[in-house]
């Protein structure tokens, strides 16, 4: 390693860091919230087995699973202003990213709502509760603990597929990397700098979900 090599990579480090901390985890978080109440309400329809329903959130599944998520990206940012919609570059990754993972959430969440045993039902039938209270008392805190992993997962992988926010404009890390690499013309350096601050962030966020397995094992 040269000694202006050193100087870039130490230079841009925090030039790297800054809008993982300030854009690309602010949009790993918004978007994932958004997409847990997507999912929850997707997973749910499915479960009650309402016929219409059930088919128009297999629709919405099928589509958004079926398709790129950086397609779906540039058809709400680029293609919506044709409807006269315009978006800002964050919210428009919001809405993306929500969307998507929503789907992917939810077919984990309906995945551990049918794992729950039919004599949990049952049992708060008999004691008098109502379907809406059996669901929210007994089925859904089983479900989710049961989904917790995977979900934990998707949210690794979601941090990383934020990357592709720096396709429709928003200054995220991998974009922030970008305009140094134009500037300085050390691509695979910095690349794997940023590459290597990626990583930091799923560490951290694997040790979270290995902090929040053990609680729920105790639960």
């Amino acid at each position: 390693m040269t000694e202006r090599l050193a100087e870039i990579l130490a230079d841009s480090f925090f030039k790297i860091l800054i809008p993982g901390l300030t854009m690309t985890i602010p949009l790993t978080a918004i978007s994932f919230a958004l997409a847990l109440v997507i999912a929850t309400a997707v997973a749910l329809v499915q479960f009650a087995n309402v016929r219409v329903l059930r088919q128009l959130a297999r629709f919405y599944i099928w589509v958004v699973r079926g398709t790129p998520l950086l397609v779906q990206l540039y058809v709400v940012f680029y293609g919506m202003p044709k409807l006269g919609i315009l978006l800002d570059p964050f919210p428009a990754a919001v809405i993306v990213f929500s969307i998507n993972e929503g789907a992917y959430c939810a077919e984990t969440i309906r995945a551990a709502l049918e794992a729950v045993p039919v004599g949990q039902m049952e049992a708060g039938y008999c004691v008098g509760m109502s379907y809406l209270q059996i669901i929210r008392r007994i089925v859904l805190p089983q479900a989710l603990r049961t989904a917790f992993p995977p979900l934990s997962n998707s949210l690794i992988a979601l941090l990383k597929d934020t990357s592709l926010a720096s396709n429709i404009t928003v200054l995220e890390m991998l974009m922030a990397t970008q305009r140094i690499v134009a500037r300085t013309y050390e691509p695979l350096a910095l690349y794997l700098e940023v590459g290597a601050i990626y990583l930091l962030f799923s560490t951290v966020l694997t040790k979270l979900q290995r902090v929040g397995e053990k609680k729920l094992a105790r639960a």
